[in-house]
């Protein structure tokens, strides 16, 4: 995926969260304030659990930037868990004295939780798969990285490719647009941007907002969990991003496999999405009706949600996620016992969250951010800022005067508008811009 990488570590109650992202040019505004913006968003939102009220996520810059802007080498960016503090011993990375094992049979035994090994795994969550994967007979050791805390060094990595982003006139946002099975009406969708942020599920809808708080509230007094949809916009792309020519070139391919990285995804989806299945070919593509005199080329709908054979189209770009519900539960589901492998009545119980879906959004945000700007940097490259925004302004002068500009063989067509070269064996005479002979197909 283009030339931008990055990589989180730590652990749900370790000492901090980590990532590093490397081949952003230099020259990007940026500074630790920035990325509080997006972080406490991810901390927001109705059904959030308890650990939110400990922790104030705050990431340090801890290398790739000086004076507030990218250098251009590799950022580092720290995020501290403050709950580390109560999981010091349990969570220590050197190793158990006999002092320290003794410490912590003690806790356990007098009713501390956190000091009592894992061994009954959660239903839906990543527990048996992972203890048998990697050999451990604490559950500990698996949960503590699948947990959807690493999702906050994810969140300030994509603040990064935000404030990158922003310089080019490209932004990005999502929004509640499904929770419990209460879907907003578009009609209904009143809201600005700013308003809709600030509201409780951070839903564009009031009155579908209500009755998915009234679902969340149900799901609570039953101590169980319920899941939702997300949907991210993103705005100023410009055409030709990704490509049709390999399966690993494509953006829509990129996009889908980074939005179901998120621990909580279970489906992802562009446009209708799986809606189209449900209608004809004509009420599903996207007539394209004219282009303007600045180049813009305006589409009648956007029912492919920007993309078309892998690339953008010049639409705004529209990804939605399915969130399942939280695999922990207040009640929880019987299940077994990773070490005698016999049934037990509840499964661990975990503080968890009832709906993450605007978090989940949050998260969608950053994923989307961070694939598409690796996309825009392996089109246009660029070793500062100035150099890629030059790349990408030449570009789209570029395609805005086609094809007077293209270099694409359209001198090939006569004024008239007929291919005037002698018809070679098994090829006939065209004309340009025939539906006829050559157009190809789809298999």
């Amino acid at each position: 995926m283009g030339t931008l990488r990055f990589l989180t570590a730590g652990e749900s109650h370790g000492r901090g969260l980590a990532v590093i992202l490397e081949g952003l040019p230099a020259g990007i505004p940026l500074t630790e304030d920035d990325l509080a913006v997006d972080l406490g968003r991810r901390q927001r939102g109705y059904g959030r659990g308890a650990r939110q009220a400990i922790e104030r996520d705050r990431a340090v810059i801890g290398g790739g930037v000086r004076h507030g802007r990218t250098l251009g080498s590799p950022i580092l960016l720290t995020i501290e868990n403050r709950d580390h503090e109560s999981w010091a011993r349990i969570m220590q990375a050197a190793p158990l004295t006999d002092e320290d094992a003794a410490e912590i049979l003690a806790l356990g035994a007098s009713g501390v939780a956190r000091a009592v090994p894992v061994t009954r795994v959660r239903p839906g969550h990543a527990d048996l798969a992972g203890a048998l994967k990697y050999g451990t007979r604490d559950v500990r050791d698996i949960l503590e990285r699948a947990s959807a805390r690493e999702t906050a060094a994810r969140v300030a990595a994509g603040g990064v490719a935000r404030a990158f982003l922003r310089e080019l006139g490209i932004e990005a946002w999502s929004f509640t647009a499904e929770v419990g099975g209460i879907a907003v009406d578009r009609a209904r969708s009143t809201r600005t941007r700013e308003e809709t942020d600030a509201s409780p599920l951070r839903c564009p809808d009031p009155e579908a907002e209500a009755a998915m708080i009234a679902r969340i509230d149900e799901a609570r007094g039953r101590g169980d969990t319920v899941g939702g949809v997300f949907e991210v916009v993103v705005h100023g792309l410009p055409i030709g991003l990704g490509s049709h020519v390999h399966w690993d070139r494509r953006l829509d391919s990129a996009l889908a496999a980074a939005v179901a990285s998120i621990q909580i995804v279970k489906g992802v989806e562009f446009g209708l999405g799986f809606e189209q299945t449900r209608r004809l070919g004509s009420e599903v593509h996207d007539i394209i009706e004219r282009r303007e005199a600045d180049g813009t080329w305006v589409h009648a709908s956007n029912n492919a949600g920007g993309l078309t054979g892998g690339m953008t189209n010049g639409q705004p770009l529209v990804v939605r996620g399915a969130v399942k519900p939280i695999s922990t539960l207040a009640r929880p589901l019987p299940s077994a016992d990773l070490v005698t492998g016999l049934p037990v009545e509840k499964a661990h119980y975990e503080r968890s969250d009832i709906s993450v879906v605007p978090a989940a959004g949050v998260v969608g945000e950053a994923m989307v951010l961070l694939t598409v700007a690796g996309f825009v940097l392996e089109k246009f490259g660029g070793d500062s800022l100035a150099e890629t925004a030059d790349n990408l302004r030449r570009y789209r002068e570029r395609i805005a005067r086609w094809p007077e500009e293209s270099g694409g063989g359209t001198d090939e067509a006569g004024p008239s508008g007929r291919d005037d070269r002698p018809a070679a064996p098994g090829r006939p005479a065209t004309v340009a811009g025939s539906s006829e002979a050559g157009s190809g197909g789809d298999d």
